[in-house]
């Protein structure tokens, strides 16, 4: 699996991870309207269970984001000192492109 696929994967995980913890504070609010009590309790423990989840899912998106943009970001610096030319060029076509299309405005 490569790493697009596992953000992808980490992203659906984390979107259902919110979706039950929505879920879950929903229950908190409509329990608390009606009744408190044992019911309440429960639903306060599942909500703080989604919520740890949650809070765990998104840091270990983060992580991933991190070292993917860094590792980006690595081979992108290797790639401009072994091909310093074409760095230059690849630049400097994207300055003209830029400053023709402020130009036109």
């Amino acid at each position: 699996m490569d790493s697009i696929e596992r953000i992808e994967a980490s992203r659906q995980k984390l979107a259902e991870e919110m979706r039950t913890l929505v879920g879950d504070a929903e229950d908190v609010l409509k329990a608390a309207a009606k009744q408190g009590g044992e019911y309440l309790g429960a639903a306060r423990e599942r909500l703080e269970r989604s919520v740890s989840v949650a809070k765990a899912e998104l840091a270990d998106a983060e992580q991933a984001l991190v070292a993917r943009a860094r590792r980006h970001a690595r081979e992108t610096d290797e790639y401009v000192h072994d091909h310093p030319w074409s760095a230059i060029g690849v630049a400097a076509g994207a300055g003209l492109l830029i400053g023709l299309l402020i130009g036109r405005r």
